[in-house]
């Protein structure tokens, strides 16, 4: 497959292609910083350009691990989060002063993360099945424990309606809604799989403003389209040279309509822009 570029049409296209080399296990945006965070590199963040996506600096992050699956950006705090698996700890980076890093300490296995719309951090614990909300400077405000059957977390969206969509991959593969008491109100996937109905691995989640949900369904190497009642799904197919190689994590940048896939074994960053939603079955040039 070739990777298609046109930074003039208004469909959505594959604008660019940030290659390391290495797994690439998160990525995410604020402003005009595109940040990335690879394994096995430790105590090191990229900084690329928003527009040129060329490398400008590194972030270094004391104490980090190479066991870090999450990365969050708040506009609103301007400061960044890294999670810690190894260390059961979330890094939070001040983007101005310096790049001041604090460090406190969550549920084991943290992995995915994402900002609210109250501008609180929202973790996820894949070893303890909680989702725990912070404020940007460490106090624990909520503690959630799923419950039923649902192992394995990866990534959590805090929803407008106080509701929580989650990625799991234990016993059952897929995406559910969870209340604020941590019960299971619906789900999407089951047995490990590949088929519409299926999934293997699912790992980054985003969501756009009609309430769609884009799943980086990592094994299948596919990302995956679930309505908002979390019932059917299509495939959003990606025109990229040798097609995804295992997308990790997935940020949606919407004011720039912007989505960053982050790729476990490819090694890349891909740059997807003029997506206005989620409704589109293919990613290709005019």
């Amino acid at each position: 497959m070739r990777v298609c570029v046109d930074s003039n049409s208004t469909s959505p296209t594959v604008t660019h292609v940030i290659r390391g080399g290495n797994e690439v296990d998160a990525v995410t945006s604020l402003g005009d910083e595109v940040f990335v965070l690879h394994c096995p590199t430790e105590q090191e963040i990229e900084v690329y350009d928003a527009s040129t996506f060329t490398l400008q600096r590194y972030i270094t992050v004391p104490l980090l691990s190479y066991g870090s699956y999450g990365l969050a950006a708040c506009p609103h705090n301007n400061c960044l989060y890294a999670s810690d698996w190894n260390n059961d700890s979330v890094h939070r980076v001040e983007l101005t002063r310096g790049n001041a890093v604090m460090e406190w300490s969550v549920a084991s296995c943290p992995v995915g993360l994402s900002v609210n719309s109250e501008h609180n951090l929202l973790v996820v614990s894949e070893d303890e099945r909680k989702l725990q909300i912070f404020t940007t400077h460490g106090t624990l405000l909520q503690d959630i424990e799923l419950q039923g059957n649902i192992e394995a977390l990866h990534h959590a969206v805090h929803l407008a309606t106080g509701q929580f969509l989650v990625s799991h991959n234990g016993s059952l593969h897929g995406v559910c809604l969870v209340g604020v008491d941590g019960a299971v109100v619906r789900s999407y996937g089951g047995r490990e799989g590949s088929q519409l109905t299926q999934m293997s691995y699912p790992a980054g989640l985003a969501v756009d403003r009609e309430g769609r949900v884009l799943v980086a369904d990592r094994f299948n190497s596919r990302l995956l389209v679930i309505d908002e009642s979390l019932t059917s799904a299509h495939e959003m197919s990606v025109c990229v040279d040798g097609g995804l190689k295992r997308p990790m994590s997935l940020w949606y940048d919407q004011s720039r309509r912007r989505l960053y896939i982050s790729e476990e074994n490819g090694g890349r960053v891909i740059v997807i822009d003029n997506l206005k939603d989620f409704a589109t079955k293919a990613v290709t040039a005019p």
